[in-house]
């Protein structure tokens, strides 16, 4: 595989994934009018070489959990350190560098009320080479989570997205509860693990697990996500922007950010700023194009603090090389 770019029919793959992430190959051969072969041999080589993760991730906003994101400023020799201590953490869901490699961006998802005052006021307050801590909770999701930023570029006709949507849920809704936990830890690893396996990880019957799953998937508290390596798509330049609008502005702005295409992720936060945006460009360029333009006509914001990623040290789940 080309180690800069995937091609037509790699992006459509993709986005059949983002539809429905245990569709079957064969569903999705059907729909793109290839062979099942093709997909399945496609499928592997994303995996292998071009940074695809399948992965079922538990909705905090479903749950009413609480969600952060932690802005530690820290001196040059000790960030990268940091992140990965902070990548290891099982209540960390994605890490990023920023400002020149300064800055670790993290999001936590503690489990308890214990783990977070452990995290901010007891680990991270002792570890050397951090700076200033910020931690902004999260307090409203305008996109991101179960949307899927491919679905703004769309590979796939509309056609197509309506042929590989799941079907509608058959099973009433249920939340997680404590002994699903052993699926849902197969599930984080690999979205698309088959029912035997998942039978052999909870030591239930295949057919309770299929019944549980479809349960967990219709409360919307589990859903499956796919992780995938942007550069390939074309976009080069990853940044977060710490934006203030105005209060009574603040809903209408997240709004309007929510369906701009440059945008993968945004939400309200506490804190000095009060809207957090991820944002994908192409080049330096086009972001700038982004913030001084799209961005800079919306009304209601009031200031914007641009900081451009280093790298990723981790995903949702798991980290990927760094380059």
């Amino acid at each position: 595989m080309d180690s800069t770019s995937y091609d037509a029919l790699d992006l459509r793959i993709l986005q059949a994934l983002e539809v429905d992430g245990r569709a079957p190959f064969s569903r999705i051969a059907e729909v793109l009018d290839v062979s099942d072969q093709t997909v399945a041999r496609r499928y592997r080589r994303l995996v292998a070489d071009g940074g695809l993760r399948i992965v079922g991730l538990q909705d905090s906003h479903v749950l009413g959990h609480d969600s952060w994101m932690l802005r530690l400023r820290c001196t040059p020799e000790g960030a990268e350190t940091i992140a990965a201590a902070l990548a290891r953490r099982p209540d960390t869901m994605w890490i990023g560098l920023t400002s020149g490699g300064t800055e670790v961006v993290c999001v936590t998802v503690p489990r308890t009320r214990g783990d977070h005052d452990d995290l901010l006021l007891g680990k991270l307050p002792r570890t050397p080479h951090i700076v200033e801590i910020r931690a902004l909770q999260i307090l409203h999701r305008f996109y991101g989570g179960p949307q899927g930023w491919l679905s703004k570029h769309d590979p796939l006709t509309a056609a197509q997205r309506t042929a590989l949507a799941p079907p509608a849920p058959t099973a009433e809704g249920a939340l997680p509860a404590p002994d699903d936990a052993p699926l849902l830890d197969v599930l984080k690893r690999d979205g698309r693990a088959t029912y035997p396996e998942l039978q052999r990880a909870t030591g239930r019957s295949e057919s309770a697990v299929k019944r549980r799953l479809a349960q967990l998937l219709a409360s919307r508290a589990l859903y499956i996500d796919i992780e995938y390596d942007t550069l390939r798509v074309g976009f080069r330049v990853a940044a977060l922007l710490w934006i203030t609008a105005s209060p009574g502005r603040l809903d209408a702005v997240g709004r309007a950010l929510a369906a701009h295409d440059e945008v993968a992720f945004a939400a309200a936060t506490a804190g000095p700023s009060n809207i957090v945006v991820t944002v994908l460009a192409r080049d330096t360029a086009d972001l700038y194009a982004y913030v001084s333009g799209k961005l800079g006509r919306l009304e209601g914001v009031e200031h914007v603090e641009t900081a451009p990623f280093m790298h990723r040290v981790k995903q949702l789940t798991y980290q990927p090389p760094l380059r």
